[in-house]
This record gives C-alpha cells, sequence and structure tokens, in this order.
C-alpha cells in the first residue's frame, strides 16, 4: 500500500495538510489536515510501509495499546482508500 503520486504534505501555519497537484487533482480537489499521528501514519504509507508496521511505530511512540492504535490506523486508511488517494 502506497501513497500515489501527485498527492503531497504542506506545512501552512504549523499544520500538515495533504493536497493534490497536477493530473490527481482531477479526482480529488480538497484537502486533509493531519495531526501528528496522521503525519506518521502518511509519512510511512508514503515509504510503502504495511499497515503492520505502522501500528508498532505508533505503539512506540505513543505508548498506546495494540487494539486501539490498529483501529485507528484501519480509520485513516479507509479514509485514504475512500478518497482514492492509495495505490
Amino acid at each position: 500500500m502506497k501513497i500515489k503520486k501527485g498527492f503531497v504534505v504542506r506545512e501552512i501555519a504549523g499544520q500538515s495538510v495533504v493536497v493534490a497537484l497536477g493530473s490527481a487533482t482531477k479526482d480529488f480537489n480538497g484537502m486533509i489536515k493531519l495531526n501528528d499521528s496522521g503525519r506518521v501514519i502518511w509519512d510511512m504509507l508514503s515509504e510503502g510501509k504495511a499497515a503492520e508496521d505502522i501500528v508498532k511505530k505508533l505503539m512506540e511512540i505513543y505508548e498506546i495499546d495494540e487494539e486501539t492504535v490498529r483501529r485507528d490506523v484501519e480509520k485513516f486508511i479507509n479514509t485514504l482508500q475512500g478518497a482514492n488517494i492509495l495505490e
């Protein structure tokens, strides 16, 4: 699973925001605000990391139980899939 080409994160007033560039704007013309954990997920998906690796990383960073992290990662990934942002 990986972020499609044409989607980038920009810092706007201290907030991480996903925007589409070029031909990606034909399918997506909004933006997505990312909190800190969302940014970690986005960056790892951009590198092609698996959901399991993302769950482990977030558990290390935030010391949250696996069930909560797994549910949140799945929700985030489902949102990106629904917006047609993932390959």
